[in-house]
C-alpha cells in the first residue's frame, strides 16, 4: 500500500491518541467523576511521555498539554469536592476547554492539527502554503465542533441530564464528526491533488 493510502488511516491514529484521555474522561462512569478524571490525567501523560519518546515536537503535542493541564485541574476539584456543582457541567468544560485550546492555535497561527499531520507528511511539505491552509481549515472545524458540542452540553446539563446516554453520545459526535471531516477532506485534497 502507498503512502498516499495510508496517511489518512495513520493520521486517524494520531487523533484517537491526542484526543485518548477525553474519550476515557467521556466513557468512565459519571458517578465517580474523580477517578475518571485523574485516569485521564494519567493517559495524558503518558500520551505526552510516549510522543515526546518517539520525538515528537511540542507544536504536535498542544492538545496533549492542554489535556493534561485541564484534567489536573478537574481531578483536583473532584477530590476537593466530589459533589461540586462543576460536575455536572464537566463534559461541557471539557468541549468548552478543547475549543478553546483550538481556538488559541489557530489564532496564534499554529494550528493544533499541524502538528499532527507532520508525524505522517514528508518534511518537505511542512512550510508550503497548502498544507498549512489545509491545517487552518480542518482545525477551524475541530474549533466549531467543540465549541457546538460544549453549548448543546451545558444546555443538557443544565436540563438535568448531564449523566444521560444524550450527553454521551453527543461527546462521542463531537469527536466522530470533526474526525470523519479530516479523514474525507485529506481524502479530497489528495485526490485533486493525484488528477493534476
Amino acid at each position: 500500500m502507498s503512502e498516499e493510502k495510508r496517511r489518512p488511516s495513520g493520521d486517524l491514529m494520531s487523533y484517537l491518541r491526542t484526543f485518548l484521555p477525553w474519550i476515557v474522561f467521556a466513557v468512565l462512569p459519571s458517578g465517580n467523576w474523580q477517578w475518571a478524571a485523574l485516569i485521564a490525567l494519567v493517559v495524558a501523560v503518558a500520551v505526552i511521555v510516549q510522543q515526546v519518546r518517539a520525538g515528537a515536537e511540542p507544536d504536535a503535542l498542544i492538545i496533549e498539554f492542554g489535556s493534561a493541564a485541564f484534567f489536573a485541574a478537574l481531578a483536583a476539584i473532584a477530590f476537593a469536592d466530589p459533589d461540586s456543582g462543576v460536575h455536572d457541567y464537566a463534559s461541557a468544560l471539557s468541549s468548552a476547554t478543547l475549543a478553546v485550546i483550538a481556538g488559541v492555535s489557530l489564532a496564534i497561527g499554529r494550528p493544533f492539527t499541524l502538528g499532527i499531520a507532520k508525524r505522517t507528511t514528508p518534511r518537505e511539505v511542512w512550510g508550503l502554503a497548502p498544507f498549512i491552509r489545509i491545517n487552518v481549515v480542518i482545525t477551524a472545524v475541530w474549533t466549531a465542533a467543540f465549541a457546538v458540542t460544549a453549548v448543546v452540553l451545558a444546555f443538557v446539563a443544565h436540563a438535568g441530564n448531564a449523566h444521560s446516554i444524550t450527553a454521551t453520545l453527543i461527546q462521542i459526535a463531537g469527536f466522530a464528526v470533526p474526525m470523519l471531516f479530516t479523514v474525507r477532506y485529506v481524502a479530497h485534497v489528495q485526490a485533486k491533488a493525484a488528477a493534476r
